[in-house]
């Protein structure tokens, strides 16, 4: 197949790039290197890399007109500055419809979007939270321009009449990870900086057990319409901490500091994977300890020079 990924330099993008790769495909990769690293990607006969933000209407349609995508799997998003609405804007929003129309225009076979868990508000109305839940309940509607712009984009990917598989996310984790506490933990205690852990719990997703997730999705496994990828499993932040550690072979002078939620805050993120175990086949297999010391062990390889947040700074605080 001749497959699309915009963000393909990111995270979640990078691995799905080398697994299509690796199976044959041919890839295209929209990316402009806000999050993503250059460096997440070799150079291949069958990959074609663009820096280009998919804001840009005109190039957008450009590459789906010259690449003629069987599939898209749309990974692209701005979350780097929590503060900077019309840069979520224009890439989660504006971006996407880019995206989309692009794709009606070409008929291409199937688009997969990744949404954030977010898209429920900070205060859910269940734990696990199942897919019939609301967006934005309870008295914190959004949270987040990220989600908020994130959740927009979803409804135009429904909008467009397209088939679509959109996976809503746990906290994905591993190798080429740059944004939530994991990575956060790495660099503040390879510096010698102050650090806390919040007394939260989230599920936390292995890259490469979502990767396997979505490689059946694109190649054609599941109806039309929302999914979660989750472990089904939630976690304390204490734990991913101790996880960290363990993975670094040190042992701290000092117990870290557990720090009381913000009201805020909710106190566990869990979605119900359910539906997604049922329809692909699928479950995940990765522990939590062995998925932290592959991430580790990414992080001593390459190096963390920042690392990134949706949400406001509270370091301060």
């Amino acid at each position: 197949m001749k497959i699309i990924i915009t963000g393909g330099a990111g995270f979640i993008g990078s691995h799905l790039v080398e697994r299509l790769l690796a199976k044959g495909d041919k890839v295209m990769v929209i990316d402009n290197y806000a999050t993503g690293r250059k460096d997440n990607l070799g150079k291949h006969e069958n990959l074609t890399v663009i820096e280009d933000t998919i804001a840009n209407k005109d190039k957008v349609d450009s590459i789906f007109a010259s690449f003629q995508p069987d599939k898209v799997v749309h990974a692209a998003a701005s979350y780097k500055d929590p503060e900077n609405w019309l840069e979520d804007g224009m890439t989660n929003v504006i971006g996407t419809i880019n995206i989309v129309k692009a794709a009606k225009k070409q008929n291409i076979k199937r688009i997969i979007y990744f949404q954030t868990s977010l898209c429920y508000g900070l205060k859910p109305l269940q734990q696990p939270i199942t897919l019939t839940h609301p967006y934005f309940s309870g008295s914190y509607p959004g949270g987040s321009s990220y989600a908020i712009s994130k959740t927009s984009a979803e409804q135009y990917v429904e909008l467009s009449g397209l088939d679509f598989i959109s996976f809503r996310l746990a906290n994905a984790y591993g190798p080429r990870n740059l944004s939530g506490p994991l990575p956060t933990f790495y660099h503040r205690i390879t510096e010698n900086k102050p650090l806390f852990v919040m007394d939260t719990r989230r599920d936390f997703i292995f890259v490469n057990d979502l990767v396997d997730v979505v490689m059946k999705a694109i190649d054609g496994m599941g109806e039309k319409g929302y999914y979660h990828i989750s472990s089904g499993q939630d976690y304390s932040i204490k734990q991913l901490y101790d996880a960290t550690i363990k993975a670094l072979g040190i042992k701290p002078k000092k117990e870290v500091e557990v720090k009381e939620r913000n009201p805020d805050d909710v106190a566990t993120l869990l979605i119900d994977p359910s539906k997604t175990n049922k329809a692909f086949n699928w479950k995940t297999t990765t522990p939590l300890e062995v998925g932290v010391k592959a991430a580790i062990d990414w992080y001593k390889t390459h190096g963390i020079t920042q690392t990134f947040t949706h949400l406001k700074n509270l370091e301060n605080k």
